[in-house]
């Protein structure tokens, strides 16, 4: 197997490659809610259609996401304190984002809270958490499989968690809805093939994946990031996709994005 990163563009780049490759089973786009849903709402054309270039295989996880700041001794301890500190200072405090998604849950926040805050979009989550440790970066909404563990190590300090329920690797972290701030998303990944897949070709490769995600390293790896396997056949996958879409357009228009 080949893993073929194609960083960039809030995941447009990986996306068209994916939806253009053969229909022949040998590649699998694997990916999130961010090619799949949210980029609906967030641009006026998209370069693939996320329902009709691409066929289901199966969800992988879901996960909630962590509103983070540096450890350190002068960065927010609270939801609380972040908020006044932007309400006290508007335009003064910045957040990454490394998708689509983490900037919809940053911006709904910042919706809620009534502040003003500054957008600094990056290629990957990876190198903005960087910046966030470094303190180049006020805040951000990653997922939790990259925050959790320097969460853990005492480089990232988690002030809240979207969802409706805290999360078991993290288990202090109060919910953003426990701490005021209902923001209230769920990020997840799944796999996808070109249109066009043979059917048995998409069956064996769920069969796989669901036998992947059984094994004890999968389900060690799930719990160490606090993210939850959820295998799906390709038929409730494909109706889990068409409730997300609908699902972040709502969020999306509540946290007052215009579409690119």
């Amino acid at each position: 197997m080949v893993v073929d990163n194609r960083a960039g563009g809030n995941g447009l780049i990986a996306a068209q490659a994916a939806a253009q490759a053969p229909a022949d089973g040998y590649t699998v786009f694997v990916t999130t809610m961010t090619t799949q849903a949210v980029n609906l709402s967030l641009y006026k054309k998209l370069p693939y259609d996320p329902a009709k270039d691409f066929a289901p295989v199966t969800l992988l996880n879901k996960s909630p996401m962590l509103l983070i700041v540096r450890a350190a001794p002068d960065a927010p301890k609270s939801v609380a304190e972040l908020s006044e500190r932007i309400r006290r200072s508007p335009g003064k405090v910045n957040f990454a984002s490394g998708n689509t998604s983490s900037r919809v849950g940053a911006e709904m926040y910042r919706s809620l809270i009534g502040g003003e805050v500054v957008h600094v979009p990056y290629k990957g989550t990876p190198q903005a958490i960087v910046d966030v440790i470094s303190g180049q970066i006020d805040f951000m909404f990653p997922d939790l499989s990259p925050a959790v563990p320097l969460v853990k190590s005492g480089q990232l300090r988690a002030l809240g968690v979207t969802g409706n329920r805290r999360v078991g690797s993290l288990p202090d972290v109060p919910t953003m809805a426990e701490a005021g701030v209902p923001v209230d998303l769920v990020a997840w990944s799944g796999a996808f093939v070109p249109a066009g897949t043979p059917r048995p070709v998409i069956d064996r490769l769920n069969k796989l994946m669901h036998t992947a995600m059984s094994s004890r390293e999968y389900q060690e790896q799930a719990v160490k990031s606090g993210t939850e396997p959820t295998p799906m056949s390709p038929e409730q996958f494909g109706e889990f996709v068409r409730s997300e879409v609908e699902n972040w357009a709502r969020a999306v228009k509540a946290s007052g994005i215009q579409p690119e």
